[in-house]
């Protein structure tokens, strides 16, 4: 179970937590977040729907996610409610815990083979990541696009980066997100395989962001896919809008023929 920096959660706040006995007025949880902390789950606060037992919506051992409604400083213990968490926000608070949970295991990997403690794992580089990209393995992931420097910025100590970059790209492929667009190259011009193979060679002359890749293949003349590639729809959707326009300048210098015909 991964190590927690904090021993109580915020009121507020959306947590893991894993059924471990069922009454009839509540329920007591562990918070998986927070080194299994206790924590009290009234029997009102589990459904906003009428039930006949607190047993038809929860199981021992069940993962739930559940939201932090009191929190007793001086004693310790925590109220939770299940009923106040909506369905999105338990969908993005389980796939936040998936990555966190797998970026943990890498990393303690990781320390196992530099010699390291589970405690330095997370003071040198869990905890680190997670301040500063909110959870480590966003982090993790942008180590895989950009580099070590991704880890270096977080304040990851140098003889961390190699291995944990290395160790990161076997287990972390990011999501790719592709636009594309069909256009028209034509000319009369004698020089006209020249005249296209410059307009074309302008698409990957315009793409500056080494996040960003493109590619230019022909449908049948005069018609070709422009495709980009990038880690995010935004820079996706700008990185080919700068591509059309660059392919478009080229082409009106070189009295070339030049349309968009859709963007997908």
């Amino acid at each position: 179970m991964p190590l927690s920096r904090r021993d109580l959660p915020s009121v507020g706040e959306h947590v893991i937590a894993t059924v471990k006995e069922i009454f009839e007025y509540g329920a007591y949880v562990e918070l998986d977040e927070f080194n299994n902390l206790r924590a009290y789950l009234p029997w009102n606060e589990v459904s906003s729907k009428w039930i006949r037992s607190i047993s038809d919506v929860l199981r021992e051992n069940q993962k739930i996610v559940v939201r932090v409604i009191r929190v007793d400083h001086k004693r310790r213990t925590v109220d939770v409610s299940l009923k106040r968490v909506t369905d999105s926000e338990r969908r993005r608070k389980l796939a936040w815990w998936k990555h966190y949970l797998k970026a943990c295991k890498i990393i303690e990997l990781i320390a196992s083979s530099l010699g390291k403690s589970i405690e330095d794992a997370y003071r040198e580089v869990v905890w680190k990541l997670e301040e500063h990209y909110g959870n480590p393995y966003v982090g993790l992931e942008e180590a895989v696009i950009s580099g070590g420097s991704a880890l270096a910025k977080a304040g990851v100590p140098d003889y961390w980066i190699e291995p944990l970059v290395a160790e990161a790209k076997k287990h972390i492929k990011p999501k790719v997100f592709k636009k594309r667009a069909v256009v028209v190259i034509r000319t009369l011009d004698r020089r006209g395989v020249e005249l296209i193979r410059k307009v074309l060679l302008s698409a990957y002359e315009a793409v500056s962001d080494e996040k960003s890749e493109v590619r230019v293949h022909t449908i049948g003349s005069p018609r070709y896919v422009v495709e980009v590639q990038a880690y995010d729809p935004k820079t996706a959707e700008k990185t080919l809008n700068t591509v059309l326009s660059t392919m478009e300048e080229v082409s009106r210098s070189l009295n070339v023929e030049y349309r968009v015909e859709g963007v997908g």
